[in-house]
Formats: structure tokens, sequence, C-alpha cells
């Protein structure tokens, strides 16, 4: 997959695009279903599936007091698109100028022009553009000018609840960890350094890792059964996320026991 954070990194694209626009944060259920259409759709028009997204969130910038925290950092992102079959991943850096696009700039000016859109791929509840003025609507209106074709999916549900970043993060909240796995479609997952801990556990002969999570959403405190990925090895183990308490004033942390 060809990753892009500049549009100018872009050149003469040789073929015209499918695509999808989104934060994808989690590449949840939802997300892959609709990164699978774009990559069908564009194999049937001899056109390169892509996708679209932002680096920071928008909320980052816009409304940093109340973005939430991410469920899927930009690195672990960027893999689980590309297992979705996506060949052209463009990470927009979202900034004030970018902010400001209207719907109408947005479309015409980086939709079509730099990414020749042919197709474009969303959800039902999507929106673009400044302060988010655009919806399916407008983008609707938009094809018929611009000359490209979209398609709407629907919301997806499983079992009956709808999936979204959103209620992962919820879920995660209250600590229903094997719920958030099953919209995910995979096992939720935190990812981080390995950074120095206060070597209590390496004194009491129960050495454990201390994660530093970047700015990642963690499950509700508590013990969990989990598996930790170390140079490349799996190994079974059991996840303390907490505070430590018994040790004095310490941020929340996360500490696998292998």
């Amino acid at each position: 997959m060809r990753v892009v954070t500049d549009l100018r990194e872009l050149g003469n694209l040789a073929s015209a695009t499918v695509l999808t626009i989104g934060n994808f944060d989690g590449v949840h259920l939802g997300h892959q279903k609709l990164l699978r259409r774009v990559v069908e759709a564009a194999r049937a028009g001899g056109a390169i599936p892509a996708a679209v997204t932002f680096d920071p969130p928008p909320r980052k910038l816009l409304t940093p007091e109340r973005a939430p925290r991410l469920l899927t950092p930009i690195d672990p992102k960027c893999r689980l698109v590309e297992e979705q079959g996506i060949e052209l991943l463009v990470i927009l850096p979202f900034t004030w100028k970018l902010a400001r696009l209207s719907p109408n700039e947005f479309v015409r000016k980086i939709l079509v022009e730099r990414l020749r859109a042919v197709r474009i791929e969303v959800g039902p509840n999507f929106r673009f553009g400044h302060r988010q003025a655009g919806d399916v609507k407008l983008l609707d209106e938009l094809s018929r000018r611009e000359g490209f074709d979209i398609e709407v999916l629907p919301t997806v549900e499983l079992r009956g609840e709808r999936i979204s970043s959103s209620r992962i993060r919820q879920l995660l909240d209250e600590g229903r960890v094997g719920r958030a796995g099953r919209l995910l479609g995979r096992p939720f997952a935190v990812s981080g350094r390995i950074v120095p801990g206060s070597g209590v556990g390496r004194k009491k002969t129960v050495p454990t890792l201390n994660l530093a999570p970047a700015d990642q959403q963690v499950p509700k405190v508590g013990v969990y059964v989990t598996r930790t990925m170390l140079d490349g090895i799996l190994y079974e183990s059991v996840t303390n996320v907490g505070h430590k308490p018994t040790f004095g004033e310490h941020p929340l942390t996360v500490e696998p026991r292998l």
C-alpha cells in the first residue's frame, strides 16, 4: 500500500480512484465493510482503491478539550487499512487551512482534481468541509456537477447494535473488552513503548512490562487476561490497568505480566 502524507507527493496518478474518507478510528467492522466495498468497486472499474484520512483527527484541532482518545494510532491504523485491500492511503495533515475549505472546495480541489475520484463510498452520517457543512445530500449534488458516482452504505450493526467508534470507547470504559472486540472484528489492543517502572515488581520476583500508550484509549481500571506481542513473539499474559495506589501517586499505567 502506498501511503501519502502530502498531496504534492501524489504526482500524476496512473489511474482514477474509487475512494472513501473518514477518521477510521478503530478500523472496526463498519469501516472494514466500507473499505472492502471501495476495493470491490475499484477492481470492477480498473481504478485504484483509495482511502483518505486525517492526522491529527479533526477534533484534536477543532475541539481539543473534547477530543476522545484514539482507538488506533496512525501506524496500526495504516496496517489495518492495508489489510482490507486499499492500495493508496492519503493521510491529510489536518490544519486550519484544510478545516476552512468549503465542502465544494474539498471535493473539487482534493477529491476530484488531485485524487481523480470517479466514485466515492461513504456512510449515511458522512460530513465534510468547513464546520461539517457538507452531508450525503450535498455530496450527491456535487457528484452530478463534478462527474463522479457516490454510494451511501447503510450503518453496520452486530446483533442489533450499531457499530461505531464512540460505542466501542463506551464499552472499553465499562471494562467490556470482549464486546468491544466483537465490534472491532478483532481483540482490542493497546500499543506503546516499554518504559522504566518503579522496580517494585522486579524486587518481588513478579517482573512486569510498563507500557506507555501514546494518547490511546485504554479499558476500565482492572486486571485482564491478555496476549502481549514483544519483539515479534506472542506471549500469554495478565495485564493490570491502574494507578498503583499502593506505591503512591502514579498516572494510569498498563502493565502486562508475561
